[in-house]
């Protein structure tokens, strides 16, 4: 076999691989999880339409997904739509995530660079991480005013801290024999960095985006609960007060749908930035 053939077979078995984890979320699990959800959805059904259960306690799946339909066919300037308030969302927690992301992981880096630093740092960071985040976003309205950037601040803070402590975690699992080695092959700081402490790194980092991802969301949401005019979760405040509880249900599927397509895009990016990982793993190495 030539290195050519070898190295056209590898491109080919990368590029196959979203399709392959899409083909096994929808074969024998994907299959069972659905059934499952069918179950539940009716009864659920069941149980509104039996124990005629009030709509304000619990609406029927049905009227759950009226809410859904009328949400998402509006226009975008209708008062009902779900759209204008899911792309403020998502404006939100997307830039609140990248800003999270790259200064949890810069600073987590440099803290566990310098040991000291780190010892001086870290209890006051675990604190504040202690802190209950609804607190602060009173403070951010305070400081920041009701616009979208409370929200963004909420998100990059709730994101900040998994991934700078993931990324410290990461840095101390570097193999320091293989630090030593490539100084002793004159390897550079700035080498030695992306070529050994960032991909040794990379499971602890992917696991720091999977729960940035829905946290990123969370921030969001949570920003918006204090002070807003639009989003989903102003909206979800709103619905809450004036006792619609299909539309509040709407939304929580909407947001619960959000952080699984987010989470499915981190393994997506997982499996193909981070495959020797996972796969290590499945050999026991």
């Amino acid at each position: 076999m030539t290195m050519q053939q070898t190295d056209r077979d590898a491109a080919l078995f990368q590029a196959s691989r979203p399709m392959r984890i899409l083909r096994r979320v929808a074969g024998g699990d994907g299959i069972i999880s659905f059934a499952i959800l069918i179950a539940i959805l009716l009864s659920w059904q069941a149980a509104v339409s039996l124990l005629d259960v009030p709509a304000f306690i619990l609406p029927a799946p049905t009227e759950v997904l009226a809410w859904l339909i009328r949400g998402f066919s509006a226009a975008p300037d209708d008062p009902v739509s779900f759209w204008p308030h899911l792309g403020v969302t998502l404006w939100e927690a997307l830039v609140g995530f990248v800003a999270g992301v790259i200064v949890g992981v810069l600073l987590g880096f440099a803290l566990a660079h310098w040991p000291r630093a780190e010892r001086i740092f870290y209890p006051y960071i675990q604190a504040f991480n202690g802190l209950p985040k609804i607190a602060i976003a009173p403070l951010m309205v305070v400081w920041l005013g009701f616009g979208l950037e409370p929200k963004i601040w909420m998100a990059a803070i709730l994101v900040f801290f998994p991934m700078m402590i993931n990324a410290m975690a990461g840095y101390h699992s570097v193999d320091p024999d293989r630090i030593d080695l490539a100084r002793a092959c004159n390897a550079t700081r700035t080498q030695i960095f992306f070529k050994i402490i960032v991909p040794s790194s990379l499971p602890f980092l992917f696991a720091g985006l999977h729960m940035a991802s829905v946290l990123a969301i969370l921030g969001a949401i949570v920003g918006e609960f204090v002070g807003a005019t639009r989003g989903l979760g102003m909206l979800l405040l709103q619905y809450n007060n004036n006792m619609q509880m299909g539309g509040v249900f709407a939304l929580l599927i909407v947001l619960g749908a959000l952080g699984y397509g987010l989470n499915l895009l981190m393994q997506l990016a997982e499996r193909k930035y981070c495959f020797w990982a996972r796969r290590s793993k499945t050999f026991g190495h």
